[in-house]
């Protein structure tokens, strides 16, 4: 055999269905073939994770396959007894389902003992409810794994580790240390305080806490992570004498400010805080926080708050006071004691905390500030005290002189007392901010009774308004004593308060408390949307409870249904802006954890197709869209209404469906109820009423709706598809419902793993294809009624054909076909435009989208043109249009395909090519939206001048005026930058700019008549024809790229491109930067056209080379004196032509005359547009090559118009430099170089080459005369210099002059003279300024026998 036999094991099973379609069904237990199938579909997971190096997830995952390995090992042995089985067997699922949930797999369902349940076996309802268990089932475990549910897997709260190390201060003294977190920009405290309490011995007071003094500042949020500043401050109190020099007989124990020490930790905040809440924390840097690591709580809520998290902190700060002297010549020392007291006034102990890391202290004593006035403290505590409890506090503060000495201090009394109580009348609690309070002064007994305060005003404010209310003035009150004068003295406090139970919101409290005050329920619901956001949101568990406890207690009135259903939407649509967005998962988690208001779904649907009935009312349009707006949400309370409907309907057959139709009077009734069912149908696919791993729940209710929707497909054919009752309408929405079904993400196979592709074709079968083909059949039925859904449902049927199942698109695509041929028979104008405008758009949004691919470009040209070329009519205008299809598909699929490559050029090739195929086809809309992305492309790579031309195509299609103007200044900006505006990659184009400008100048002052606009334009371009003579400009090298071989994509296959270069950028780099474009390829060394055998190879082969653009100069310029400057960008833009010259050896190499058969074979590339342009790079669309003597002629030419050029500018400008025309001359006369003609002798002007190129005879006369004429130029060009001799030249000139006298002799004598004739103006010397004298004029002189007149 094949295999060793110890290799081979046989093992029991079944088989099903034999021949091709077989099942072969193992005969162990299930649960071990459960065991073998998941470990097959998490091995290939494994495997991905593995090589897209995610390596903490490769090791979890490679945890739980050995632990399934190990255990099925166990199951398969068959050794283990009844009750361990069952024990692992719990331990098997809860791992297995553990690990689908975290790789993404789909939830599997069971039953009690574990058992996969068969879903044709077990109720809807009880499906439902499998489904609620194993995810909070699963959701439990994961909470056990991570603290955390998985859902919150982005990080919101942060917390900032401290470690205090030493305090070295030579006091002398204890002291205390209070360490906060402070904003600068806002001079605000942002935290608690972290205690320290330090001994004078230079050690903690606690020796315990020596070396391990640290803290954690948690609650921060990604709001604290963009401050600008944050600082640590750590404030020292000393405590002991009022002065530090005073004795023991001076009193000790004060609280006395001493110093501050500040350090910004900006740089910590933004990068190196601990991610996470403070549990998180302590599980993830268990080595760092630890139980005893104090806790510093922000003051202020974190970014999330939890279902569950519980807080209630109430900071009070000391602000300030003004205490009057009274019989004292000096101001007092005054000492603030905080405590806290219920209504009887019973003291609280322990309930306030100065800082953390120490418990809470029943008084606070506040710095003493040693005889001032105004004392300022900004002392900040936290008050804790049970929830029940806060109604009944208050805050008390008393005022008290401290004496130095010990003895008169005993003696002193608190002199006032304030107090606050920490909820209102109306059962809010104390507003946060300022209050200035009420000192009252009198009998110290009275000062600690409650009863005789609490009836008293508070604050200045609450008694300002009972003044205003009673017309009396209370001020006599603040003495306890109506005989005494009023008080001058002041005491400020601010409070905040954390709490996730305590409002200051007296609309939301009355909504919490709603049991207590039913009577205004229907009031506070209302007024619950009036409510601010941030403070909902802390209430958010709490909120959601009382809004379904009234919904479900208060069922006789249907009013709070419908107030109920507004609330949740409104607090949905909170949820869903941008400002509370981070709040999602904790309505999720309150959705599955928390909510318990099962029957709600029944009131929370009848509400919603009350809304949905009535659409038609204004009044209630906008509820009902905000209402779908939520309905993601809505349908998460009402997931098991859709359960029991879809219960009903798996149980309905033929009978029950015919027979419920048959219950309808009128035909109206049939219509309304399709319709409302058709939208219900389409909506609850669309907004996934269950989770997307519930594959059994979703694909039976699939299946469920599937089979309804078939059965009013026959309805539909029986009461609305004749001409009298035909529902266009009805119809249509039966059209979409199909397609959404069809399209829906549930039913992609293609998208799962082979496993769950296999488990749903084996229970469901692909239902894509039973409802795509009755799609089609519907379709045939329409008749005559098809020409309405044209061009609407040429999308939905696009979609359909695009589902990447071979079958379907077969049975399918004809009906494009079937559209064409509707139309061009029924639309009256005998063509198909509006079909084919139509399927262009949406397969440019569909393949874009990620849809199609090459075997549908292929199937849908080979469908179409088959069904064309039998059609009568269609053959010729169909076969074109299915071409035309087909070339746009491969751009497209080109297009989308090179999107996602690094390649930024091959994206600009494609978008190119889609950008004039719907240019071709006239097509604006599409054509402007590529415009852009091409313009973005550009911006992004820094290509500002190819950005500014892909922008001057939009113009075309613009009529506007002001959008016109817009995109002018717009472009001519690109263009018209400054040096330092852009970075150095831009190349200035200011002659585009100045010919924009005066388009633009001629708008402003013509059509506008905008003259300031005007005169800023003039001025710019003022400036931009000051550049071109002065600025420097680097000139783009040109390069000639072939890409040659099968293995280029088709835009570049076999093709050669001109691509402009950066300036500066050399072939070297240029070709290091094409090659790492194509690492594959392989750089060809010749320039030579390759052949056949290159181009057919399956490899890539790059050939790359300069060449020359040819310079193209505007009419207006030529045989003119134009400067070098102007010229030098026409030598570099508005180029279409470049050549390349080849050296190469014709015939057997001559040793004697090795230039003999040495010939320059020059090559010119001809592009597809002129440079620069949209792109940096253009195809060659045509290629010439010139002889050797052609190449020769046009070197002569060219030199002889330099020489003109160079003599013409002298004789215009005397101030030009010199040097330039020496060195052309030198270059020209020089004996080693003698013209050149030598060459052209040894080649051309022999008795062999004419035998062999007779028809060259008059190109040779003709190489003669230019060189003929070059003396002249020479001569003049020799005269000038002369003219500019200076001493140093002199030497050079002379030398010019005898070399030129050579060179003429020889010339002369065989090419006989050819003379220039000056114009007048130069004879007599009248050169100033006038370009038009200096025309040369060529006349004949005596010439001998072998010369020629010119």
């Amino acid at each position: 055999g094949i295999f060793p036999e110890t290799y081979i094991h046989l093992k029991e099973a079944t088989v099903k269905d034999r021949g091709q379609h077989e099942t072969v069904i193992p005969g162990e237990l299930p649960l071990g073939q459960e065991l073998t199938s998941t470990l097959r579909e998490w091995a290939v997971i494994w495997h991905k994770l593995y090589v897209d190096n995610k390596t903490t997830q490769f090791r979890h995952v490679q945890q739980l396959t050995y632990s399934l390995i190990e255990w099925r090992s166990q199951i398969l042995s068959g050794t283990l007894p009844k009750d361990e089985l069952a024990e692992l067997k719990k331990k098997v699922t809860a791992k297995i389902d553990y690990g689908n949930r975290i790789l993404g797999l789909d939830l599997v369902v069971r039953d009690d003992n574990g058992n996969i349940l068969d879903p044709d076996e077990t109720s809807t309802i009880s499906l439902f409810k499998a489904h609620e268990t194993a995810s909070k089932r699963i959701d439990e475990r994961i909470q056990e794994e991570k603290v955390r549910q998985p859902i919150f897997n982005t990080t919101h709260t942060y917390s900032l580790y401290v470690n205090f190390k030493n305090f070295v201060c030579n006091i002398g003294e204890d002291a205390e240390l209070l360490m906060s977190l402070y904003d600068p920009d806002l001079s605000k405290f942002i935290s608690e305080n972290y205690l320290v309490r330090w001994g004078s011995n230079g050690m903690p007071k606690e020796i315990e806490k020596l070396n391990n003094l640290q803290a954690v500042f948690t609650d921060l949020s990604s709001s604290d992570l963009i401050r600008p500043k944050i600082s640590l401050v750590c404030q020292i109190v000393r405590v002991g004498h009022m002065e530090l020099k005073d004795g023991k007989k001076h009193t000790c124990g004060l609280r006395r400010p001493f110093g501050v020490a500040v350090m910004d930790i900006t740089d910590i905040i933004h990068g190196k805080l601990l991610p996470g809440d403070l549990a998180q924390v302590q599980k993830d840097f268990s080595h760092l926080v630890d139980r005893s690591t104090a806790v510093a709580r922000k003051m202020g809520f974190p970014e999330i708050i939890l279902p569950g998290d519980v807080r209630n902190d109430i900071y009070v700060t000391l602000i300030q006071g003004e205490f009057d002297k009274g019989k004292k010549k000096t101001p007092k020392n005054v000492e603030v004691t905080m405590s806290v007291h219920d209504e009887d006034g019973n003291l609280q102990e322990k309930a306030i905390h100065p800082g953390a890391g120490y418990e809470g202290v029943s008084e606070y004593k506040s710095v003493v500030y040693y005889q001032v006035k105004q004392p300022y403290w900004y002392e900040t505590v936290k008050v804790s005290i049970a929830i029940e409890e806060v109604s009944r506090c208050h805050l008390r503060f008393t005022f008290r002189h401290r004496s130095s000495q010990e003895s008169r201090d005993k003696s002193e009394r608190a002199f006032g007392m304030a107090f606050v109580k920490l909820m209102n009348a109306d059962g809010t609690t104390l507003q946060d901010g300022k209050h200035n309070l009420i000192i009252y002064k009198g009998d110290n007994k009275k000062m600690e009774d409650a009863k005789s305060y609490l009836t008293l005003p508070y604050t200045k404010v609450e008694m300002e308004e009972k003044e205003t209310s009673s017309g009396k003035s209370l001020h006599h009150l603040a003495n306890f004593t109506p005989n005494k004068d009023s008080t001058k003295d002041s005491f400020q406090i601010a409070t905040l308060i954390c709490s996730t139970k305590l409002t200051q919101n007296v609309d939301l409290l009355g909504l919490l408390n709603w049991r207590s005050n039913s009577q205004n329920i229907a009031h506070n619901l209302r007024k619950l949307m009036e409510v601010e956001g941030g403070e909902i949101v802390k209430f958010l568990q709490d909120t959601l409870d009382a809004l379904f406890n009234i919904m479900m207690e208060m069922s006789e009135n249907e009013t709070y249904d419908f107030l109920v259903f507004d609330a949740l939407v409104f607090i949905i649509s909170l949820i869903g802006d941008i400002k509370f967005q981070h709040f999602n998962p904790v309505l999720e988690t309150y959705i599955y954890k928390h909510f318990s208001a099962t029957l709600a779904y029944v009131k929370l649907t009848k509400v919603l197709n009350c809304y949905v009935g009535n659409a038609d009312d204004s009044s209630k349009t906008e509820l009902l869209f905000a209402a779908l707006k939520a309905l993601k949400y809505l349908f998460r309370f009402i997931g098991i209404f859709v359960a029991c409907m879809t219960a009903i309907l798996r149980q309905m057959n033929d009978y029950h469906y015919n027979h419920y139709i048959n219950t309808f009077k009128t035909r109206q009734d049939i219509i309304d109820f399709l319709m409302e069912t058709f939208i219900m149908f389409k909506d609850l696919i669309g907004k996934n009423v269950y989770p997307s791993d519930w594959m059994v729940m979703n694909m039976m209710q699939s299946r469920v709706f599937l089979r309804a929707v078939n059965q009013f497909t026959s309805v539909l054919n029986r009461f609305f598809l004749d001409q009298t009752s035909f529902e266009l309408q009805l119809w249509n929405n039966y059209f979409h419902l199909a397609v959404a079904f069809l399209t829906h993400e549930s039913l992609q196979l293609e998208t799962f793993s082979q496993a769950k592709r296999s488990k749903i074709i084996k229970k469901y079968g692909d239902m894509r294809k039973e409802i795509g083909f009755k799609i089609r059949d519907m379709w045939y039925n329409l008749g005559p009624h098809k020409i309405k859904f044209i061009p609407a449902m040429v999308g939905p049927i696009l979609e359909v054909t695009l589902v990447p199942e071979p079958e379907l698109r077969k049975a399918t695509i004809p009906i494009f076909f079937d559209m064409m041929q509707c139309e061009y028979n029924f639309s009256g104008n005998r063509n198909f435009h509006m079909f084919e405008n139509e399927l262009i758009t949406r397969l440019d949004q569909e393949v874009e989208g990620g849809r199609g691919d090459e075997q549908y470009k292929i199937l849908l040209e080979k469908l179409l043109l088959e069904h064309c070329r039998k059609h009568k009519y269609l053959s010729a205008s169909g076969e074109k249009f299915a071409w035309l299809v087909s070339s746009l598909l491969e751009n497209l699929l080109d297009y989308r395909t090179i999107m996602h490559d690094e390649s930024k050029e091959n994206r600009m090739s494609c978008t190119v090519n889609v950008l004039n195929f719907y240019k071709e086809k006239k097509r604006e809309d599409i054509y402007i939206r590529y415009l852009y992305k091409l313009r973005d492309l550009h911006t992004d790579c820094e290509n500002f001048t190819e950005a500014a031309y892909t922008l001057l195509l939009h113009l075309n299609f613009l009529c506007d005026l002001s959008v016109v103007m817009n995109a002018f200044n717009c472009i001519f900006s690109l263009c018209s930058s400054s040096l330092t505006s852009l970075p150095s990659s831009y190349l200035e184009m200011w002659e585009k700019a100045i010919q924009l400008s005066k388009e633009l100048a001629d708008m402003y002052e013509n059509k506008v008549f905008d003259y300031e606009g005007l005169s800023n334009v003039l001025k710019k371009r003022a400036t931009f024809y000051e550049n071109i003579m002065k600025a420097m400009r680097p000139q783009p090298e040109y390069f000639a790229v072939g890409y040659y071989g099968q293995g280029f994509p088709s835009f570049l296959r076999n093709k050669i491109f001109i691509y402009r270069g950066k300036e500066y950028e050399r072939r070297e780099d240029f070709n290091l930067k094409l090659l790492t474009q194509f690492p594959s390829a392989e750089k060809m060394t010749s320039t030579a056209p390759p052949g056949e055998e290159i181009k057919s190879s399956p490899k890539q082969y790059v050939q790359c080379f300069i060449v020359k653009p040819v310079m193209n100069l505007p009419p207006n310029y030529k045989d003119k004196p134009v400067p070098e400057q102007i010229l030098n960008y026409y030598r570099a833009n508005e180029v279409q032509q470049f050549t390349h010259s080849r050296p190469f050896r014709k015939g057997e190499k001559d040793p004697e005359n090795e230039f003999a058969t040495m010939w320059i074979e020059r090559t010119t590339y001809t592009t597809a547009y002129s440079f620069p342009g949209i792109l940096k790079w253009f195809e060659v669309r045509q290629i010439s090559t010139i002889s050797p003597l052609e190449n020769a002629i046009e070197t002569m030419e060219l030199t002889n118009e330099k020489i003109s050029n160079i003599v013409q500018q002298h004789v215009w400008d005397r101030s030009l430099p010199v040097h330039p025309l020496s060195m052309l001359l030198n270059g020209i006369v020089d004996p080693a170089v003698m013209g050149g003609y030598t060459n052209y002798e040894k080649a051309f002007f022999t008795e062999k080459y004419l035998q062999e190129h007779p028809e060259d005879q008059d190109k040779i006369e003709l190489l003669k005369q230019l060189i003929a004429l070059q003396m002249p130029l020479l001569a003049e060009g020799i005269r000038i210099h002369g003219e500019k001799l200076t001493e140093q030249l002199k030497p050079l000139h002379d030398r010019l002059t005898a070399c030129f006298r050579e060179l003429k002799k020889k010339v002369e004598k065989q090419y006989g003279v050819i003379t220039l004739v000056r114009s007048r103006e130069e004879r007599t010397g009248n050169t100033n300024k006038c370009g038009n004298n200096m025309q040369r004029e060529m006349l004949p002189a005596q010439l001998p026998k072998n010369s020629s007149e010119v």
